[in-house]
């Protein structure tokens, strides 16, 4: 399928608008995007023309949007953008462009975050153990213990995995 996907970085213009729907969650904001360029006569950065977009979120995404951004937050928005024209009667006609998002986070270019997962319940078979989370950590070098013999294929120690 032929779709225009765009990554538009931003700031939130209005507070996110969320719905509960039947068809599952919804959230709405405008993005406001201006471009900036470089000025040689006053020798500094001058904002340009302000695009905004309207951006739409469904399901899981909308739910954590609405919890987490805050007018004028700086984030960056991937998804498929569409671009209508409409005409009311007797009026002229008006132009769109809103993007179907498809992921959105903060730029933290322009200062930090604190990420946390959201609390969606996982799907297990019936009668299925739980799996326990890899322990991902260097175990911490004893002081105590002895230094290892020289390595040879049988004595060889396992090493941790990093994780990229």
């Amino acid at each position: 399928m032929n779709e225009t996907m765009v990554c538009a970085v931003g700031n939130v213009a209005t507070q996110p608008v969320y719905r509960d729907l039947a068809a599952g969650a919804s959230a709405r904001f405008r993005l406001a995007v201006t471009s900036r360029y470089w000025d040689r006569e006053k020798g500094t950065w001058t904002d340009g023309h302000t695009n905004f977009f309207t951006v739409w979120a469904n399901r899981q995404l909308a739910t954590n949007a609405a919890a987490s951004l805050n007018v004028g937050d700086p984030v960056m928005v991937q998804g498929r953008l569409r671009v209508r024209t409409e005409s009311r009667e007797g009026q002229q006609s008006w132009t769109s462009a809103d993007i179907d998002a498809v992921a959105i986070g903060h730029d933290i270019s322009r200062g930090t975050s604190a990420f946390r997962r959201s609390g969606r319940p996982e799907p297990m078979a019936v009668g299925a153990p739980a799996r326990p989370e890899p322990d991902w950590e260097t175990p911490a070098a004893d002081a105590t213990e002895p230094e290892p013999e020289p390595e040879t294929p049988k004595s060889r120690r396992r090493e941790p995995v990093a994780v990229t």
